[in-house]
C-alpha cells in the first residue's frame, strides 16, 4: 500500500473545489454497487461514464485546475455487497495529492469494527473526512445507537458528508430497491448537529422534498453545512437558490455528483443562477477551503 495521504493542494491556484465526487470502481473492477443498482443509477442520471479509473478523475480535475473530495460508501450490512476498496482509494487520492482529497466510508451497522475502521482510515491511511448515505445503507442517523461513531468521528475532527434527499440510487426498481427515502429526511441531522457540536456535518444535495428544513438546520447550526451537488442547478429549489445568495452563503459548497453530473453541465447552469458577484467564488471554493482546513 503507498503512503499515509498527505494534503499536496494549493488553494490558491484552484478554481474550484468538488466537495462531492464518487469512486465506483477499483483496479479489481470490483464495484461499489450490486450491478443492477449501478445500471439504474446511470439510466436515471444519464451518465456517459459510469466509473472511471481514480487517475481518470484525476485528471479530469487536473485539467479543470480544480480538487475534488472523492470517496465511496460502505453500504455492506443493507447491500450485501462489500464496497469498492477503500484502502485503494486512498492510496490513489495519495498519488493524486495535488488534486484530490480522500473521504472514507464505514458501515454504521457495523458497530464496534465501524468505530475501529473509521480510526484506521483517518490515523493509518490518512482520509480527511467521512461519506454516509442512511437510505443506501439502511440506517436513522439520529438514532443513539450511532452515537458513539459520531463522538468518534468529533474525536478525530474530521467532517462528514451525508446524502439527504431524493435518491437517485433505486430510482425506478421495485420498491426502490429496498432503499427507504426517510431515512435521508436532513431533520434527522439535527439531532446529531446539536448533540456532536464539534463534528462538521455536510448535508449533501438539494434536499428535495425537504429543502426548507434543510435550510432552517443550516441556518440554525453553525456545523452544518450544504453541498449542492447531485442536481443541476437549473432546478436547484427557489428557497435554496435566494438562501445561498443572502444568509446561507457562507454555508453552502460547491459540488457536482460526478461522475453522474460532469463539471462542465454543472458549471454551466451554475452560470445562470441568480447570485452576487461576491458569492459565487465562496462556493466554487472559498467555503471549502475553510471547511476543510485547507489554509489561504
Amino acid at each position: 500500500m503507498a503512503d499515509r495521504y498527505e494534503l499536496g493542494i494549493d488553494p490558491a491556484k484552484l478554481d474550484a473545489i468538488d466537495m462531492h465526487v464518487h469512486l465506483e470502481v477499483d483496479s479489481c473492477g470490483h464495484g461499489s454497487l450490486p450491478e443492477e443498482l449501478t445500471e439504474a443509477s446511470a439510466k436515471y442520471f444519464k451518465a456517459e461514464d459510469r466509473t472511471p479509473s481514480l487517475d481518470r478523475i484525476a485528471e479530469v480535475y487536473r485539467e479543470l485546475n480544480m480538487a475534488a473530495v472523492v470517496f465511496t460508501v460502505d453500504a455492506r450490512t443493507q447491500l450485501k455487497h462489500e464496497p469498492n476498496s477503500i484502502p485503494e482509494l486512498i492510496a490513489g487520492a495519495a498519488r493524486n495529492n495535488d488534486v484530490l482529497i480522500p473521504f472514507g466510508s464505514v458501515d454504521p451497522r457495523t458497530g464496534e469494527d465501524a468505530i475501529a475502521g473509521a480510526k484506521h482510515q483517518a490515523i493509518e491511511l490518512g482520509a480527511r473526512g467521512f461519506k454516509f448515505h442512511p437510505s443506501l445503507q439502511g440506517f436513522d442517523p439520529s438514532s443513539e445507537r450511532f452515537y458513539p461513531l459520531w463522538e468518534t468521528l468529533q474525536e478525530l475532527g474530521l467532517p462528514a458528508i451525508f446524502h439527504t434527499g431524493q435518491n437517485g440510487m433505486g430510482a425506478g426498481l421495485p420498491g426502490g430497491y429496498g432503499i427507504k427515502l426517510a431515512y435521508s429526511n436532513p431533520l434527522l441531522l439535527d439531532a446529531v448537529a446539536a448533540d456532536f457540536p464539534g463534528l462538521q456535518i455536510i448535508m449533501a444535495h438539494p434536499s428535495v422534498p425537504w429543502q426548507d428544513e434543510a435550510n432552517s438546520i443550516a441556518t440554525h447550526k453553525a456545523n452544518v453545512f450544504i453541498d449542492l451537488s447531485g442536481w443541476s442547478p437549473k432546478y436547484f429549489p427557489e428557497s435554496l437558490v435566494k438562501a445561498s445568495n443572502s444568509y446561507l452563503q457562507d454555508k453552502v459548497l460547491f459540488g457536482t455528483d460526478f461522475p453522474l453530473i460532469t463539471p462542465q453541465k454543472w458549471l454551466g447552469a451554475f452560470a445562470d443562477l441568480p447570485l452576487k458577484d461576491e458569492v459565487r467564488p465562496k462556493i466554487l471554493k472559498g467555503n471549502a477551503v475553510r471547511l476543510l482546513g485547507l489554509g489561504a
